[in-house]
């Protein structure tokens, strides 16, 4: 729905006690996702978006920025530092996967990576297991070690009925599936 969608978004996470967090994908959409938004996030495709990075600094609103698959831990640390410099202090990682030598899951969770840019740059991160792997049944695991690892966060995508999801039905959630983990593993 595009920009359009932002102001639906946040009625209903609103109406439902939640903060709204939805993507900025070009700084067209900045005015728009800072009225309605809580949080922006830039995508993983726009890590790199300079401009976007230098709007959304001067915003005044948290920033989640993403982690391309294929960038370093350097070039992550340099698109935050875009947002940082223009006076956002409310910069958040997310480690959402990254390239690897595997086949069976779309990314390798590196939380190695992400565990390296929590202490060496002290911003919160949030793990996002369902990009990285796209395989629900292993979403658990995944976030009972982002949790151990102290992490600030963890992102996991739900649907009320993923089978008929338009995008990545693989990796959604049912209501309840995400209910039973935040039952056994958050404290809520």
């Amino acid at each position: 729905m595009g920009r359009s969608g932002y102001a639906l978004l946040a009625e209903a996470a609103h109406a439902n006690g939640m903060a709204c967090i939805s993507e900025a994908l070009s700084e067209d959409d900045v005015p728009e996702a800072v009225e309605y938004l809580d949080l922006i996030q830039i995508g993983a495709r726009n890590m790199q978006n300079f401009a976007l990075l230098r709007k959304l600094g001067r915003c005044g609103k948290p920033v989640m920025l993403k982690r391309n698959p294929g960038a370093t831990l350097q070039e992550w640390a340099s698109a935050a530092e875009y947002l940082l410099k223009e006076g956002n202090r409310r910069v958040i990682l997310c480690e959402r996967g990254v390239r690897g030598l595997e086949s069976e899951l779309r990314y390798t969770l590196d939380l190695a990576g992400a565990a390296f840019m929590q202490h060496r740059y002290s911003l919160p991160v949030v793990i996002d297991p369902s990009h990285a792997t796209g395989v629900k049944q292993i979403l658990e695991a995944c976030t009972t070690g982002a949790l151990a690892m102290g992490f600030a966060g963890v992102m996991l995508e739900t649907h009320p009925r993923p089978v008929e999801a338009r995008s990545d039905a693989n990796q959604a959630l049912t209501p309840e599936e995400f209910s039973a983990i935040c039952r056994r593993h958050l404290t809520l």
